[in-house]
């Protein structure tokens, strides 16, 4: 198989409207994560601290006791739940995002569908006008 031959079936393979969809989406969703993270952390998370006496999440944790086989000066391993906790967070507000987009897009796209799209008299299947 030659490389040009190659390059033309990839190309053809990348054109695809799903391809090219899913990449798109994958951009957004890596984008929209980031900011997910953001208003967690810094929007969300710092009120709920304050409210519960001032605790910073992204610091609780609990340390676990030294190693006493464990050099000098080594950092004690922690069990670092508070950022976990803001991990759940940001999964949970990510979740319910996506899942009320896709409902919205959802919705419209059958909105669109059914207004162009009439019923067979005799077998009530979809038809295209």
């Amino acid at each position: 198989m030659s490389k040009s031959k190659v390059v033309q079936e990839f190309k053809q393979f990348i054109m695809r409207g799903n391809v090219i969809d899913l990449a798109v989406g994958i951009i957004i969703g890596g984008a929209f994560s980031k900011i997910v993270t953001s208003v967690v952390s810094d929007v969300i998370m710092p009120p709920i601290g304050w409210l519960i006496g001032g605790v910073d999440f992204s610091q609780l944790k609990v340390v676990l006791p030294a190693n006493p086989l464990a050099p000098e000066g080594t950092v004690p391993a922690a069990i670092a739940y508070g950022a976990f906790i803001q991990n759940i967070i940001d999964y949970r507000l990510g979740c319910i995002f996506i899942d009320k987009s896709y409902q919205r897009c959802w919705s419209q796209e059958k909105g669109r569908r059914s207004s162009k799209r009439a019923a067979c008299t005799s077998c009530r299947r979809a038809i295209a006008d």
